[in-house]
């Protein structure tokens, strides 16, 4: 089943011309009218059959949600509205020279494929299967792309975030409750009939201690949840994803209380079963040790002079100039695209997880310190990679202040970008021809 790519899909660009601006007829054989123009939009329009099919692609949206709709009327004038404000901002997009290049939509759609279990061209016949078109999708997903590169320009340079605000938003409440220590859990129910006999109490007793034996002779804790457990989140390998202790039954938070990650709790009984938990992982709280590499890369990407290929090509002969011996930070200075590390060797400084896109992240993780990477390909580029150190911090402290930042400069986003938005309609030409 694909997941759902509405959210990544927006209206499309027309391309237009200004003149095309009133009803008109043809003659082919018979008078045929023009398409209707419903909006005008400074120096842009917008057609009745753009608000058709945007209006058909919502409404597909909606039924599979079971979502009532307004009347159509107030729906139509809501689609065009939103179909407004978009064309807004693909011109303040223009305007700034921001723009999604063929390669970049190509590597989202890649990753979109991906994400979903196919290749490209099964992701081509899965749309085609659905009724969308495969050309139309693929502009609607560009334009939703450069509407959030042109909303981050934007808007990014009005969000500040002063020191005292990350300081007050911990001493408030809920910058308390955001600091507690938060686990990742995996878990496992063995059930308990209700107004179970002794001898069923019994049987599952023995078949929670079975499992949890099983467990600490090396099985696999995702692959027992598949097989034997009984709560909801079974066939997910028993990934419940992140909890913090306040959240769980007082049995439980005072099972995991004294254990580290990749640890797991011996069987405890609460409510219809008994239950075995694992801690994949842990964050927040004082201490937070924090596995990180001192990583320095060169990157090489397609441009208007060099094609991908080229790119490719280019990244291989720096490789084998590594392994003759050449020195990496030479190399990164004189052919690196990365401007940030380029000037110096190609120096990224300590990388911890969540900082690096994922082809990055796998890379690093697979190069033993001291070693260079084969090339490998991120939406950036081509890259090769050396690991020259590895280390663990302790960043409870400072993980706590960037999440405060983090939530505070979200909150900043939220309102800016309305701010924005609302702005840039009140400055336009608009008229509508509803």
């Amino acid at each position: 089943m694909m997941k759902p790519i509405n959210s990544l899909i927006r209206g499309l660009v027309p391309g237009l011309l200004f003149g095309l601006l009133s009803t008109t007829t043809v003659a082919v054989g018979a008078e045929t009218p023009l398409d209707r123009v419903v909006a005008i939009v400074e120096d842009d329009i917008i057609l009745e059959t753009e608000l058709q099919r945007r209006s058909d692609i919502i409404r597909q949206q909606v039924a599979k949600r079971n979502t009532r709709l307004p009347d159509n009327n107030t729906f139509i004038r809501q689609v065009l509205s939103k179909m407004i404000i978009e064309r807004i901002q693909m011109q303040k997009a223009a305007e700034r020279g921001i723009v999604v290049s063929d390669a970049e939509l190509n590597g989202t759609l890649d990753r979109i494929a991906e994400s979903n279990g196919l290749t490209l061209p099964e992701f081509k016949a899965q749309l085609e299967q659905e009724g969308q078109n495969y050309l139309e999708v693929r502009e609607q997903i560009r334009t939703e792309m450069l509407l959030a590169r042109v909303q981050e320009r934007v808007v990014n340079q009005r969000v500040q975030v002063t020191e005292q605000e990350v300081k007050n938003f911990l001493a408030s409440e809920q910058g308390q409750k955001s600091a507690e220590v938060q686990l990742n859990l995996s878990h496992i129910m063995i059930p308990v009939p209700n107004g179970a006999t002794s001898e069923q109490l019994i049987a599952a007793t023995r078949h929670a201690r079975e499992v949890y034996q099983q467990l600490l002779n090396g099985e696999d804790f995702g692959q027992m949840a598949i097989a034997v457990s009984k709560s909801p989140e079974a066939l997910k390998g028993g990934e419940i994803g992140w909890r913090k202790p306040s959240e769980l039954p007082e049995a439980a938070a005072e099972a995991l209380a004294s254990l580290d990650k990749g640890e797991m709790t011996e069987p405890f009984r609460v409510g219809g079963g008994f239950h075995i938990l694992k801690i994949n992982n842990k964050r927040g709280g004082q201490k937070q040790m924090i596995d990180q590499a001192q990583v320095r890369h060169i990157l090489i990407k397609p441009n208007q002079i060099r094609s991908a290929e080229e790119s490719e090509l280019q990244i291989q002969e720096l490789f084998r100039r590594l392994n003759r011996g050449e020195d990496f930070a030479i190399l990164a200075k004189q052919f690196s695209d990365d401007p940030g590390s380029g000037s110096k060797g190609g120096d990224l400084g300590w990388v911890m997880d969540g900082q690096m896109v994922p082809e990055f992240e796998s890379t690093m993780h697979a190069t033993a310190t001291g070693e260079i990477s084969p090339p490998f390909q991120s939406q950036f580029g081509w890259h090769i990679l050396q690991v020259t150190n590895r280390r663990q911090q302790d960043f409870g402290k400072q993980m706590i202040e960037n999440e405060a930042y983090q939530t505070l400069r979200k909150r900043k986003y939220s309102e800016g970008l309305s701010n924005w938005l609302r702005e840039i309609h009140a400055q336009a030409y608009i008229e509508t021809k509803l």
